[in-house]
């Protein structure tokens, strides 16, 4: 459903702050005439109708509210600025906007408003795949069209409120081509904000909001910046997430301290690649009417509600461009070592342990930053033949590319398609200018055109593309589990990273240099949301043919990768996560926490009516080191009327399946 605001006659208690009594239905009509003029660009696509007003005066301020939470566009001195609350304390405190186009010119610091429309939408929309079978999008919206007093130039900004945070975007408004140099907008977070604060794949660093470490060499931005997601702790347990949605056509946002401004973060656009390789591009022309990436906060009350909240950027992002997704299938993945019988044996062991994949990674075509030809596998593997006999076996296969080899991806993707490949790993993608945006875009869309999964890796960032593209499964962007980090490490990134999208992290159950319990390696099957779940990483199927000595594989083989209902009972960042999910009828709870062992007492209210049995993969008594604590199994009856004591070792976790009696 989708309503505009000046459908009906609403009292003045309820209207959003500065917005005029409903316009008439004419009025309304013209508005939707102007929406279908700007739809091309892409700035009406996800937009609700709008009730449309010019009075002579217009008001200082706007205000959109959803449940609880409100986003307000304002002026000051003919400058505009923004600021958000929730629940009435401040999330972000009133902060600047605007461009600095390529010739300097500045939009926002002197502007005029022309008119302003408002609107409220409200529809739900049914993922491929997700952490849940439905998605809300519910929103109230305030838009100002203004123009530019010193140069004449007509933009625009877009607010909106939800009940799960608060967004904003820039519209260009005039017909021909801008360049973009610089956009201005920061983020006031109020006294007392710790931000966690991650470049590439570095651990998170709690720090204040002036105090981001400097990083970069003379080849990469350089500067105290932070990659996005980007979380803050507030004063009194709120919690904010800074995420990028429907990033098209613009580089990559980063975020920067700002000297002297100890509270503040500024965008920073970035003009090299991440890894400091192609052209450094300190400029992005765009065709206009042009919107910008939205910028969003996720906003939780509790750390727990802000992982809840986390599909705030997909409501962002434009929606599925694909006509056809039946084939798009997530799952669990197995990487081989690099030979035909050890292809072979993954095959059997994925069909033995209820996986959907096995992957060829680094090496399947010779070394990969010197061979840059991925079409023809080393001798030592017989492609055809593992393709065929994991195709009879109704296991698929992704095969790993490095950019290098991607010098016509049509060509090579076509080719994988003719093989029989069901998916593509992509590696060492350079995320972050203009021309890699789209050039990322373009890959995912010419992966879709073959009908082939794609998952990219190393430093790329997640802007909710995977719902435009679903067959964009999985992203890396995160100091990956293959790095044995932290247990701290673990229980920051459902609450950072994983805001903004899939996360692929390679499970480590079972390896001695895990620095956590195998219970917490397991646990984060169902914490994180990783809808393609590389499991058993760096492991031999031979490893596990005594699955006596495993009591965690049964776990393994029932936990899906997708979700019909997802709700995290209790969490604080670095320190403890409690995750529940359900497919069909069965829920898959998942705890872990950082070094402090701990008990959570988990209410079961979740769980619908009747007895449920609990199979329980906790730790036991504490090893000499974590990886020595031993999973311990039990069952028990429950109804949604208990509550489960998750008792945790350090380091540790808990895994639990609940299935009806």
């Amino acid at each position: 459903m989708m309503r505009a605001s000046g459908d009906r006659e609403e009292p003045a208690a309820d209207r959003p702050a500065g917005r005029p009594a409903p316009a008439s239905r004419r009025v309304v009509l013209k508005g939707a005439a102007v929406t279908a003029g700007l739809g091309a660009a892409g700035i009406a696509t996800t937009r609700p109708a709008y009730a449309e007003d010019t009075p002579p005066d217009h008001p200082e301020s706007v205000t959109a509210r959803m449940g609880g939470t409100s986003v307000t566009l304002s002026l000051v001195d003919g400058a505009l600025r923004w600021s958000a609350l929730r629940n009435g304390r401040t999330v972000i405190d009133t902060s600047a906007l605007g461009l600095r186009l390529g010739d300097g010119t500045v939009l926002g610091a002197d502007v005029r408003v022309v008119r302003e429309r408002y609107g409220t939408h409200r529809t739900t929309w049914t993922p491929v795949y997700g952490r849940n079978a439905t998605v809300t999008d519910h929103y109230q919206e305030q838009r100002w069209d203004l123009v530019d007093r010193a140069s004449g130039i007509r933009f625009g900004v877009q607010i909106r409120a939800y009940r799960t945070g608060v967004a904003l975007r820039y519209l260009l408004l005039d017909e021909g081509t801008a360049t973009v140099a610089d956009e201005l907008t920061t983020f006031v977070f109020p006294d007392g904000t710790t931000v966690y604060s991650a470049r590439d794949e570095n651990a998170y660093e709690p720090v204040a909001p002036g105090s981001i470490p400097v990083t970069g060499t003379s080849t990469t931005d350089n500067g105290p910046l932070t990659d996005l997601p980007l979380t803050a702790t507030l004063t009194g347990g709120l919690i904010a997430c800074v995420c990028e949605s429907a990033r098209v056509d613009y580089p990559r946002l980063m975020l920067g301290s700002v000297a002297g401004e100890p509270n503040t973060l500024s965008a920073f656009l970035m003009e090299h690649t991440a890894r400091g390789t192609g052209p450094v591009e300190t400029t992005s022309t765009v065709s206009t009417p042009f919107a910008t990436p939205w910028r969003a906060v996720v906003i939780g009350a509790t750390h727990a509600e802000l992982v809840d909240n986390a599909e705030l950027v997909l409501n962002l992002a434009p929606p599925n461009a694909l006509p056809d997704t039946s084939w798009i299938k997530p799952g669990k993945v197995f990487r081989c070592e690099l030979s035909t019988a050890a292809g072979l044996a993954g095959v059997d062991f994925a069909v033995a342990r209820g996986l959907e994949y096995i992957e060829y990674d680094a090496g399947w075509y010779g070394p990969e930053f010197t061979t840059p030809d991925a079409t023809k596998p080393i001798a030592a593997i017989d492609l055809p033949s593992v393709i065929s006999y994991a195709t009879g076996k109704g296991i698929g296969v992704f095969l790993y590319v490095n950019r290098l080899a991607l010098t016509d991806a049509d060509s090579l993707f076509g080719l994988y398609k003719s093989w029989g490949v069901r998916g593509i790993k992509l590696g060492f993608i350079n995320d972050g200018t203009q021309s890699m945006t789209n050039q990322i875009i373009d890959w995912a869309k010419t992966a879709a055109k073959y009908r082939l999964l794609i998952d990219m890796h190393d430093d790329v960032r997640p802007f909710g593309h995977e719902r435009t593209y679903p067959n964009w499964i999985s992203l890396e962007g995160v100091r990956g589990n293959e790095q044995f980090p932290t247990a701290t490490h673990n229980v920051t990134l459902p609450f950072a990273r994983n805001i903004g999208g899939p996360m692929d992290y390679t499970i480590c159950y079972g390896q001695s240099r895990d620095k956590t319990t195998n219970a917490h390696q397991m646990a984060m099957a169902a914490v994180y949301y990783q809808p393609l779940n590389f499991l058993f990483w760096y492991d031999k199927p031979s490893k596990y043919d005594n699955p006596a000595n495993w009591p965690g594989l049964p776990w393994f083989n029932a936990v899906p990768v997708t979700w019909d209902e997802s709700r995290t009972l209790a969490g604080e960042i670095g320190e403890y996560i409690a995750v529940a999910r359900r497919s069909g009828p069965a829920w898959y709870l998942g705890a872990m926490t950082n070094e402090s062992s701990r008990t959570l007492s988990l209410p079961l209210s979740f769980l619908g009516s009747g007895s449920y049995t609990a199979t329980v993969y906790a730790d036991g008594t504490p090893g000499s080191s974590p990886f020595r604590t031993p999973v311990v199994v039990g069952t028990r009856t429950v109804t949604a009327a208990d509550t489960l004591d998750v008792a945790m070792a350090p380091a540790g976790g808990q895994a639990v399946v609940l299935t009806p009696s």
